[in-house]
């Protein structure tokens, strides 16, 4: 699933999170990784699906992301589903948990990737849908895949 994006070089998207919840920011940060964790995401061994972000005491921390420990690695290999520091600005630490306490929002890993050498983490500030918002979802995509079709099928004749 390697593809590049921008110049740099995506690892993993969690796509189920744009089918789940309503995307109302995107902001990127840097993420604290042991050698091993970083070797394993270089061969694309990681999984977002469930993993979500949380602010304790004043720190930003990446929880249930599963990185599988490294297919060359010894007794030194790292623990799959450690929480791990995500590396922020203080201020926007500050301001996102406002958000988050208020408005009950959810901060949700979209996408990790390597950004000039550095692992980085994509997070959406998220509002999580109902059953009826996903099937409404669902709705305008088929119809709007319906209209393309029938726009290609006129000008090819």
């Amino acid at each position: 699933m390697a593809e590049k994006i921008e110049g740099d070089r995506l690892v993993a998207s969690n796509r189920k999170a744009f089918h789940d919840f309503f995307i109302l920011e995107k902001m990127e940060a840097g993420v604290s990784l042991l050698g091993t964790e970083v070797k394993s995401l270089r061969e694309g061994r990681i999984n977002l699906k469930d993993s979500f972000a949380r602010i304790d005491q004043g720190q930003l921390y990446l929880y249930n992301c599963h990185i599988s420990p490294y297919s060359h690695g010894n007794l030194a290999n790292h623990e799959p589903t450690r929480r791990r520091k995500l590396l922020m600005r203080k201020k926007e630490i500050w301001r996102l948990s406002g958000k988050v306490r208020e408005k009950g929002l959810t901060l949700v890993p979209l996408k990790i990737y390597f950004k000039r050498g550095w692992a980085k983490v994509e997070l959406g500030l998220a509002k999580g849908k109902h059953l009826y918002d996903k099937r409404e979802t669902a709705a305008k995509k088929s119809a709007e895949r319906e209209m393309q079709r029938a726009f290609r099928g006129k000008s090819g004749v």
